[in-house]
């Protein structure tokens, strides 16, 4: 039996938890304009949008679109600062709960579940399944088609009425939700926080397939790329079947035709900007290629930085030691 989410509407909007979302959003946005505009009168706007939730007035805005490269292109639809601040209030009460309901190996926008941890939980599971290398690994390697932009609107509330106990409060859910799309009742927007949280329990539903419906143990999903690990190669084969059917039939989602495949882990397996082999891992060679693009533009000790940290979970002392080289030379630019 489904757990159900009894904090109540009230309590969602309330003045107290509208205040503790404040503080959380305003982290490393305080030289923003609009959070600049908003700070100015903020006493009257946290009353007015409690007033305005409590009396059922309430309307979300519209969005600012802006594209970023990420590393890809993508398309950014950012809202309101008085609409993201609910967003962060709703994501308080509503995380903790539903992130207890996500099965273990389900990572990205999680607290503690970040793209370091679930590479050292990939290396794990390699060495279990080879026995430290002595049997062969089989990975099945899938990547979800235009994800966001294909979260049916329909699929997702119904979801959420199973979970939730307050009628306002569904209500609300399903405005957000509402308040965007790509085409007719589809998509949820990337710059949402609530987006990240609505993914995740959107596909905790194939997470729940593949662990109980499958039996797949070695099982890793990282937002919209998942792998499921086997000695088995023909295990895999039958499963790849039951997960186009079922992404398709329960919740009107394709995989990425070019972005499937089954290989061992000698032969050098694709994941999250990584390529992973038995006793090591190095960076793809397009992230490689993009991050020394990115260098040559932006010219910053700060972004060499934040590489140098991501080049520390894998094998890469050559490309590190270049990178520390242009550490130094912007350095003496600086002098």
């Amino acid at each position: 039996m489904k757990k159900l989410f009894s904090v109540s509407f009230e309590e969602v909007v309330s003045v107290e938890n509208l205040c503790s979302a404040w503080q959380e959003f305003i982290r490393g946005k305080r030289k923003k304009k609009d959070v600049q505009e908003f700070i100015l009168h903020l006493g009257d706007e946290i009353a007015s949008l409690h007033s305005d939730l409590m009396s059922g007035e309430y309307v979300h805005g519209g969005y600012r679109y802006f594209r970023m490269n990420d590393p890809k292109p993508r398309d950014i639809h950012k809202a309101s600062v008085r609409d993201r601040l609910l967003h962060h209030a709703i994501h308080r009460k509503l995380y903790p709960f539903f992130a207890n309901n996500f099965i273990f190996d389900s990572f990205s926008c999680q607290n503690n579940k970040g793209l370091h941890r679930v590479i050292k939980r990939f290396e794990k599971f390699s060495r279990k399944i080879s026995r430290n290398s002595t049997r062969t690994c089989w990975i099945l390697k899938c990547d979800i088609r235009k994800f966001f932009a294909s979260i049916d609107h329909y699929i997702l509330t119904n979801i959420l009425r199973g979970r939730i106990l307050d009628s306002r409060l569904f209500n609300l859910l399903e405005q957000v939700i509402r308040s965007f799309e790509i085409c007719h009742n589809k998509g949820i927007p990337l710059g949402n926080l609530t987006s990240q949280l609505f993914a995740n329990i959107y596909m905790n539903e194939f997470d729940q397939f593949v662990k109980h419906n499958l039996h797949i143990k070695y099982y890793i999903r990282y937002a919209d790329d998942f792998v499921l690990m086997s000695n088995n190669r023909f295990e895999l084969l039958d499963c790849l079947p039951k997960i186009t059917t079922f992404l398709s039939r329960q919740l009107d989602l394709s995989l990425h035709p070019n972005k499937i495949f089954i290989k061992t882990l000698a032969s050098g397996v694709d994941f999250l900007g990584w390529v992973h082999f038995p006793y090591h891992r190095v960076l793809r060679t397009k992230t490689k290629i993009r991050m020394k693009r990115l260098l040559g533009r932006c010219q910053s000790n700060h972004a060499v930085e934040s590489y140098l940290g991501m080049l520390t979970h894998g094998d890469a002392y050559r490309l590190s030691s270049e990178l520390k080289n242009l550490c130094w030379l912007f350095a003496q630019n600086d002098q």
